[in-house]
């Protein structure tokens, strides 16, 4: 439905509440208005609602509308990054500013302003990998939330399409708990070094807050097969966990991160692969610290990994300090059963 027939639906369903009305102070009528509103195909809140926005109402409202739309507009472009109405909402939350998403998705769409979706893949083409050294087991059993931050980690090798047909390939470590992106490396070829690169990261930034039970969890590529990168797991004492051959639903947060990123980053854009490399850091920063995402309690990564290890809620002030949720040990040798 176009503007001219959505405005031509609201000027008949007005037409019919006039009527209704009419008939209503009619001397002698004794038809209710329940009634009348079922014949008209009306709902009685809306003639109500009708009766009570006048014009002059009706203009002030249309203000505060633009005034508020003013606000959304400005956090939807914040960092950047265009947002939906959840991340408009905790992104205003952060700015002590309370709008309801609800408020926030009808002005949205009152003013055409539209944050584009991933599509669900209906497919995906599976690329088998050469296994140079073993194949571990999967520990992780799609229990990415079961054991706490920090114990499960996920790993995995995306694809960027930059300039005039260049390749690059970015490695990415996440802990499946926070949604936090412990480490990062862009490489110009697969060779396995910016793999093993990868770990060395983790390791020098995050050592201290791993532990004996930490998980790295891969797809069966011959990256994560390779004996280089077994024998760098086992000499840092991490777990290696494996999906499934063929199932990406084994570490469907990773691939889903990768998804989210391609389409908030404009990679094809980057010309050279510094550039690249400068929007992927940049992207990294703000996913980390100002994507706010409403599985995480309405906070960024890197802020409900302060809130489940401190208990320090920064909106508390704004809304209600939810509970942290319940983790359990993970027991290696349970999972692998």
């Amino acid at each position: 439905m176009d503007r001219s027939d959505a405005g031509h639906a609201l000027s008949n369903t007005q037409v019919k509440y006039s009527l209704i009305e009419a008939t209503l102070n009619e001397a002698g009528n004794l038809l209710s208005l329940y009634w009348l509103c079922k014949v008209a195909g009306v709902s009685r809140s809306g003639y109500y609602n009708c009766l009570n926005v006048t014009r002059p109402n009706q203009q002030q409202r249309d203000q505060a509308d633009q005034e508020d739309f003013k606000t959304i507009l400005k956090a939807f472009f914040k960092h950047r990054y265009q947002k939906g109405s959840r991340s408009i909402h905790m992104t205003l939350l952060h700015e002590q500013t309370v709008m309801n998403r609800k408020k926030i998705l009808r002005l949205m769409r009152k003013y055409g302003l539209y944050c584009k979706h991933r599509r669900p893949r209906t497919r995906k083409r599976i690329i088998r990998e050469t296994q140079e050294y073993s194949i571990k087991p999967n520990l992780v059993q799609r229990q990415f939330k079961a054991f706490g931050p920090r114990t499960v980690l996920l790993t995995d090798i995306t694809y960027c399409l930059y300039g005039q047909d260049k390749r690059a390939y970015l490695s990415t470590i996440k802990d499946a708990y926070t949604n936090e992106i412990l480490a990062y490396q862009l490489s110009a070829s697969l060779e396995v070094e910016f793999v093993l690169a990868t770990i060395n990261q983790l390791i020098e930034e995050e050592g201290m807050t791993l532990n004996h039970e930490t998980i790295i969890h891969s797809d069966q590529g011959s990256h994560y097969t390779s004996m280089r990168f077994q024998e760098l797991l086992e000499d840092h004492d991490l777990i290696q966990s494996m999906s499934r051959r063929g199932n990406c639903w084994d570490n469907a947060p990773q691939e889903s991160f990768y998804g989210h990123m391609k389409d908030e980053v404009d990679i094809a854009g980057c010309q050279t692969f510094e550039a690249l490399e400068a929007a992927i850091d940049h992207y990294m920063n703000y996913y980390n610290h100002d994507r706010y995402q409403w599985g995480l309690a309405k906070l960024a990564p890197r802020q409900y990994y302060e809130f489940v290890t401190t208990g320090y809620y920064p909106l508390a002030d704004l809304i209600e300090t939810p509970e942290i949720p319940a983790v359990r040990t993970c027991d290696v040798n349970e999972s692998a059963m």
